[in-house]
């Protein structure tokens, strides 16, 4: 479903904002909320989603722990070690429609925003496509990030291998990536997501930098093989230097809790949630997109949602 993020975003501020009685707002909870490494655009989220939510409900308090990134998180609530983790929709995808195993016990709360990938690389490279990487050594993320299995599918849909046909760099720390691009360690750099830390670092650096995409034909070809990977647009001067808008692939990423969580709770960071959209979007540009309406145009479909998030979007007038 292609969404119109000028329409959507409005919602946050027209939408009716229901209220619970103040009895069960004002009492104090504590949630963990698991991120990624230091450097990565999941820590930069979290801290900004963190604040936006204690202006709007000052008794949630919510720990931000850092964690390997997606592929820990789920995981992670699924044994009750997080109340909250944010997942990349690959890793999402994997969990509750993977082969060879169960659904996981994960629910989604809301969309985050979308993550288009891409590569960068400084602007004094050679390379001009995703063949001129070929063969050369790449930074394609942090082991445990979602960005990483985002790369799998998205070669692997133009024919190509990450294992085999590139010199591939996994990172302790996803905020090591730009360093090895600006000193040549690392030809390109691949990320995803408007805002995000690494492809900033890079294109803010004195040699400014050049984002390489999927083209068209691959792009038609990434979907053919892999369905849920949707077109996403990379506005023009999202980063310093890029003067034109970027096509590629991708999905939303989501902020996910595990499933037995209580359903009060649920709704009221889901009402929470909504409240906080202006701030959220003030703090952070990539929050602009979290948003309620964006939540159910971004999901398969209401059974995916927490049982108390899906009450507060019905009674909010935003899922039928």
């Amino acid at each position: 479903m292609q969404i119109d993020r000028r329409r959507l975003l409005g919602s946050a501020f027209a939408a009716p904002l229901l209220f619970l009685p103040v009895t069960a707002s004002a009492q104090p909870v504590k949630v963990v909320l698991g991120t990624a490494t230091p450097g990565g655009g999941f820590p930069v989220y979290g801290a900004a989603l963190v604040a936006a939510l204690k202006t709007v409900d000052p008794e949630l308090e919510i720990e931000q722990r850092g964690t390997k990134g997606s592929t820990e998180n789920v995981p992670m609530l699924e044994r009750g070690e997080l109340d909250l983790g944010l997942v990349t929709g690959e890793v999402l995808h994997e969990a509750l429609a993977g082969p060879g195993r169960p659904s996981a016990r994960v629910k989604i709360l809301s969309a985050m925003y979308s993550q288009p990938g891409m590569f960068v690389v400084r602007a004094d490279s050679p390379a001009r496509s995703i063949a001129d990487l070929r063969g050369k050594p790449v930074a394609f993320g942090a082991r445990g990030s979602g960005l990483v299995v985002l790369a799998r599918y998205v070669l692997d849909g133009i024919g190509l291998d990450l294992d085999r046909d590139f010199q591939p760099i996994f990172l302790d720390r996803a905020g090591d990536g730009p360093a090895m691009v600006l000193d040549g360690r690392a030809s390109a750099l691949w990320g995803a997501g408007l805002g995000w830390p690494g492809f900033a670092s890079v294109a803010g650096s004195p040699d400014g930098a050049r984002f390489i995409a999927p083209d068209a034909a691959q792009i038609q070809a990434i979907r053919a093989k892999h369905g849920f990977l949707k077109p996403l647009l990379v506005p023009a001067r999202t980063y310093a230097g890029q003067d034109a808008p970027i096509a590629s692939v991708g999905s939303w990423s989501f902020i996910l809790v595990r499933s037995d969580l209580d359903e009060a709770l649920a709704y009221r960071l889901a009402r929470a949630l909504n409240r906080a959209e202006p701030a959220l979007a003030a703090s952070l540009p990539q929050g602009a997109e979290t948003t309620a309406g964006n939540t159910v145009a971004a999901i398969s479909g209401p059974d995916v949602l927490h049982p108390g998030a899906a009450r507060y979007l019905r009674e909010a007038g935003f899922l039928r």
